[in-house]
């Protein structure tokens, strides 16, 4: 009987798909390439218009650079053999701030769902210092933990109270009825955080990583901004001290493809999550 119905299932996989179906797939192959040529035009439509631009003088080249000369102030980067050292400084800050806001976050979420009193105290502070301009906090960060220990206090300030408020929606909005089923078998508080909510909120996990990330990176140069002497925020800085605004644009494009690699990462994390989900 088993191998009937894998008989039978065999024949039904290798039944050709109808021609409705097959003109779906190529409509969506179709919808699928015009997105990514669209997207292509609009980049090598920027670069050239940028490149136009400064070359005939509707802007201050000064002020702008151009796709070029960024280009060649990359490879000077790269020539000088500081490059990597300063993209390593940086994902190294942005690495640990980011496993810390996370952690951090993660905990105190946990915290307040537990004890919904902590919550009704704690809220206003929190929507308050989520509210807080973190740039403002630089100083007084530099002041007590001096040029490296800001630099990780800012960035963590940044995205541990998003990271905080993110979660603990997702922990409150997990479905009303599996909570009351657990809790009818006798189920303790504990048990339905370890085997409803945090199980329930995979993606919200997925998708606070993915605000934590560009917040840690953001902080991350902030920081370096104010204190460091290495790492792209420092590049930037010393740049723009020097009028050298390919260095200044080399390195943003530098901090766009890391933010765009680390997004895929965790995009990519996202599908396998949901694809095991549905297995």
């Amino acid at each position: 009987m088993t191998e009937t119905a894998t008989d039978t299932d065999g024949v039904a996989a290798r039944r050709p798909a109808s021609p409705a179906y097959r003109a779906w797939l190529a409509r969506q192959r179709r919808d699928r390439r015009m997105v990514l040529a669209t997207q292509i035009g609009l980049v090598v439509l920027f670069l050239a218009l940028w490149e136009l631009a400064p070359r005939m003088h509707w802007v201050n080249p000064m002020l702008t650079s151009y796709p070029s000369a960024v280009w060649t102030g990359f490879v000077e980067l790269v020539r000088d053999g500081n490059l990597g050292f300063h993209v390593a400084v940086t994902m190294i800050e942005v690495v640990a701030s980011f496993a810390i806001a996370m952690a951090l976050g993660t905990a105190v979420a946990v915290a307040l769902w537990m004890f919904p009193l902590a919550e009704r105290v704690l809220d206003p502070f929190l929507v308050l210092m989520n509210a807080l301009p973190k740039i403002a906090l630089v100083p007084i960060f530099y002041i007590w933990l001096g040029p490296e220990g800001s630099i990780y206090a800012v960035a963590v300030a940044v995205a541990v109270f998003i990271t905080i408020l993110m979660l603990y929606t997702g922990f409150r909005q997990t479905d009303a009825n599996k909570i009351k089923l657990a809790r009818t078998f006798g189920a303790a508080r504990r048990q339905v955080l370890r085997k409803v909510v945090l199980p329930g909120n995979v993606h919200t996990f997925v998708a606070t990583l993915k605000a934590n990330v560009g917040l840690a990176l953001v902080g991350v140069i902030v920081g370096e901004f104010q204190a460091s002497k290495a790492g792209l925020g420092y590049l930037i800085v010393y740049g723009s001290q020097i009028f050298r605004m390919d260095m200044v644009m080399a390195t943003i494009v530098i901090l766009g493809i890391i933010s765009l690699v680390i997004y895929a990462g965790i995009q990519r994390l996202d599908t396998t999550l949901s694809r095991g989900h549905r297995g």
